[in-house]
């Protein structure tokens, strides 16, 4: 192999792909990164076996081939190359020597033979949108999928096709984060007729949204049974990831179809009020909201015998019945940044059941949040 390129990107894709190599005793190659050039582009390749990474530049290639190196190494090392360099990269006795205006260094290669191929899925279905759109889809709920992997199901994003919208979804059983966003019609069924609906792992979805937040454009998406592939062909991006088995949760019985109190109130308004009750929360990181519509009273306190104690009224329009209801001040305070309006509404079933929070105007988001029960 010999390739020249700008280390520029060589380093952003270094630093995109080292993210997906993982330390596997049996297969110490995965800890590494495979550079491969042919043709006009050099390919950067790596792998855990849970998510598959592909990122193609530009690169004069003067002599094909392939070499597998230390992801982690050679980030480092370029990070100290000068902008502007002109890498010129040669494998050479099984290692890898990068040579720049200033310096000439050899970083040891490892055995590529081992290194496991990216698989390409040609899966039954296939969609397309915009980069914008998965990951906002994907940043909006990932933060309520459960953290442990006791129940692989909800440790997830869930994916799945509603009518002429897709729609993603996560819950740890406490909570439940859903976006949607239109898709158009050309959403591909898979064979046995039925409409996509994935279950993406939570690290993994992780690492789709930092690899494509920077995109710029369409993604390709194929799924199968096991796996799914996203694919970004102006910026040379490919990604695949396996998938969970499993049912999710069916959430749509929980949600609140009715509502007997109603709180709106301005979002900067809300979010300062948490913040300050969060200060005296106790270990549960209980809020109490008591809402008296009669009186126009809407107020969230908390309290704690190691802190003390604080209660905020906020300017809100309330409606409905009386109640006073306590929540995980945290999980509430979670759905902020997935929510772009400054009025929301806030609404509730009775002191068992739990908080929707949308925002005024929005129907593509909802967060749901289940109430302490002391």
């Amino acid at each position: 192999m010999r390739v020249e390129c700008i280390k520029e990107k060589l380093r952003a894709a270094i630093v995109s792909a080292e993210r997906a190599t993982g330390k596997n005793l049996a297969l110490p190659v995965l800890s590494s990164i495979l550079l491969e050039a042919r043709e006009k582009s050099l390919r950067v390749r790596a792998t855990n076996l849970e998510i598959g990474v592909e990122i193609n530049i530009p690169a004069k290639v003067l002599e094909a081939g392939t070499i597998a190196v230390s992801g982690a190494l050679l980030n480092n090392f370029l990070g100290l190359v000068a902008d502007g360099d002109v890498l010129k990269l040669e494998a050479v006795k099984g290692n890898l020597t990068v040579a720049t205006r200033a310096t000439n260094s050899i970083v040891k290669g490892v055995p590529a033979d081992d290194f496991p191929t990216i698989p390409r899925v040609n899966g039954a279905g296939s969609f397309s949108l915009s980069s914008e759109h998965l990951v906002a889809g994907l940043k909006a709920t990932v933060y309520s999928a459960a953290l442990s992997d006791m129940k692989p199901e909800i440790s997830s994003v869930h994916c799945y096709v509603d009518e002429n919208e897709i729609v993603f979804v996560a819950t740890d059983s406490f909570r439940l984060a859903e976006k949607r966003f239109s898709i158009g019609k050309d959403t591909r069924l898979s064979e046995d007729n039925e409409p996509l609906s994935i279950i993406i792992p939570y690290r993994n979805v992780l690492e789709i949204i930092r690899l494509f937040e920077s995109v710029v454009g369409k993604v390709a998406v194929q799924y199968s049974k096991h796996q799914i592939s996203l694919t970004s062909e102006d910026e040379g991006v490919y990604v695949t990831s396996r998938l969970v088995s499993g049912l999710f949760p069916n959430y749509q019985q929980i949600l609140v179809k009715e509502k007997t109190t109603e709180i709106v109130v301005a979002k900067q308004q809300l979010l300062s009020a948490l913040k300050l009750t969060n200060i005296f929360a106790d270990k549960l990181n209980q809020v109490t909201f008591k809402v008296i519509p009669g009186d126009g009273l809407c107020e969230v306190s908390s309290q704690s015998g190691d802190v003390g104690e604080s209660a905020s009224r906020l300017e809100a329009t309330v409606e409905g019945e009386d109640i006073t209801i306590g929540f995980n001040n945290r999980y509430i305070l979670d759905c902020f940044s997935s929510i772009e309006e400054e009025m929301l509404s806030l609404a509730l079933n009775g002191p068992n059941r739990p908080l929707t929070i949308r925002g005024m105007g929005d129907p593509t988001f909802f967060y749901l949040v289940m109430p302490l029960q002391r």
